[in-house]
């Protein structure tokens, strides 16, 4: 052991003194490495719709061959607007993919926050759910973006996504009303985009672990929101890293698949690392969408065994808070993770 880290000592047994992101030329082969080991398993689960590993290599196979066809040079910025839907991982993935930095946008973003990020990033594109076009909108004329896609929260569940589409229009109306038909903006169709991109020629670009694979943007707590630079060299580190250290925990789950609880917004840097770990790992995400809806998210963790579960102290209070909370059934979890604030003694 090296005497200027002494910490090594306490490491827990089976967790290694080093990683080497070096064995990876980009994050690409790292994930391109998940989709073959694990390409017949569930990839996310969300309200009761799956996609395999498999699935959400095809579909980002086709972003990335659309996206490309748009001709914007490589490096180029894309922008990605979404809560957590089966079409964001395979969206981001086909970003990367095609050789271009995604920069993950708060859907929540007033006009004002959006329009700052999507000036400061040089974004070209937006990936964009039709919830929060609205606010796109607002300040599209004060941006780069030359290119919308819209998409729909139910696009990628199949005849069950009729029906939510038809419940969030209909019966929530949780879509503020917008008007991006004007030719100029360049919107296409989330489904349009995919069934286009399937029939695309796709080139493999160069791409190196020092390339910037993402611009992610700081919560703007103290000032403007700032683009934090991270590299694919930073993203495949942080993955074997977090992977490393929850591996002893894991190997001793006997069940078929690992669940992992997808609550944290997948634009958020906190659950976006997790969803690398759990990639590297096999792991299936149970997303959901609106973890604000408190009861619906008890619902749905009564419907499978759940192994991890990573939240800020505020969402476990939320759900500390709901009688049905406890009833749950709690035998198979084996790792919680609180991040993004203290979480408190009492939680």
């Amino acid at each position: 052991m090296t005497p200027n880290k002494p910490w090594l000592a306490n490491y827990p047994t089976g967790v290694p003194k080093t990683i080497d992101p070096d064995k990876y030329s980009s994050i690409m082969e790292l994930y391109e490495e998940c989709f073959d080991r694990f390409r017949m398993q569930p990839m996310t689960i969300c309200m009761g719709v799956t996609h395999t590993y498999d699935d959400v290599d095809k579909a980002s196979l086709a972003v990335a061959a659309w996206l490309q066809a748009q001709g914007l040079p490589l490096g180029s910025v894309v922008a990605l607007m979404m809560p957590n839907v089966p079409q964001y991982l395979p969206t981001m993935i086909g970003i990367l993919r095609a050789g271009y930095i995604c920069t993950p946008v708060n859907p929540l973003y007033t006009g004002r926050e959006l329009r700052h990020q999507l000036n400061d990033s040089g974004a070209q594109v937006i990936f964009v759910v039709d919830n929060f076009a609205q606010a796109l909108e607002q300040v599209i004329e004060e941006t780069h973006i030359k290119r919308i896609v819209l998409s729909k929260m139910g696009d990628m569940m199949g005849l069950k996504g009729i029906l939510v589409n038809t419940i969030i229009r209909q019966v929530k109306r949780l879509i503020p009303k917008y008007n991006l038909n004007d030719p100029k903006y360049g919107v296409t169709k989330f489904p349009d985009m995919l069934k286009k991109g399937k029939n695309l020629p796709f080139q493999n670009p160069k791409l190196s672990l020092d390339q910037t694979a993402f611009l992610q943007y700081t919560g703007g707590t103290t000032g403007l929101s700032k683009g934090a630079i991270l590299s694919q060299r930073n993203i495949v580190a942080g993955a074997m890293q977090s992977e490393a250290w929850t591996r002893p925990i894991t190997s001793e789950i006997n069940e078929v698949y690992i669940n992992m609880v997808m609550a944290l917004p997948l634009y958020h840097i906190f659950a976006f690392m997790l969803s690398s770990l759990g990639m590297r790992a096999g792991y299936t995400f149970i997303l959901i969408p609106n973890p604000r809806d408190i009861p619906g998210f008890v619902k749905t963790l009564s419907k499978q065994p759940f192994h991890i579960f990573p939240a800020v102290n505020t969402l476990f209070k939320g759900l500390l808070d709901n009688p049905n909370f406890k009833n749950l059934d709690f035998s198979s979890l084996r790792i919680s993770q609180a991040g993004g604030m203290a979480a408190t003694e009492q939680t």
